[in-house]
């Protein structure tokens, strides 16, 4: 795979929007339908808010970069920040049967993508690593 598209904004919340509209039109240039376009969209979405969140801490003077990629093999999107170190091991979405809001985002994040991780080798900032299988339905 190789990058075909790739984005660079400052880590405030109105660039979100932008996000969602690259990832969106990138998901049509790759052939995937609208139930899964939809889905990337907000994975995408909720994963660069925790950028924001957690890595920045709210600060909304950083960069976060969003790169794509499409092959016959699958998607992959990767998100980077320079922020504070994420800790895979303590993230857990909250008790599926917890009903309030929020809380849900890593869930939805592992419906959507096959494979969601952190690239153990950036040594500063973040490195999600979004890799999906095909490009057809399969949990959404």
């Amino acid at each position: 795979m190789r990058d075909i598209v790739s984005i660079k904004v400052l880590s405030h919340p109105r660039y979100l929007s932008l996000i969602r509209e690259v990832t969106a039109r990138f998901c049509t240039f790759a052939g995937m339908d609208e139930d899964l376009t939809r889905g990337f969209k907000l994975a995408v979405d909720e994963a660069c808010s925790n950028v924001i969140k957690y890595a920045y801490k709210g600060d909304t003077s950083e960069r976060i970069v969003v790169k794509y990629a499409a092959s016959r093999k699958g998607i992959r999107i990767i998100i980077e920040d320079s922020g504070e170190k994420a800790r895979p091991e303590l993230m857990k979405g909250r008790d599926l049967d917890e009903i309030r809001p929020g809380g849900l985002g890593l869930h939805f994040i592992k419906r959507v993508f096959d494979v969601v991780e952190y690239d153990p080798k950036k040594k500063n900032g973040n490195r999600l690593m979004l890799i999906r299988h095909g490009r057809e339905k399969h949990g959404i």
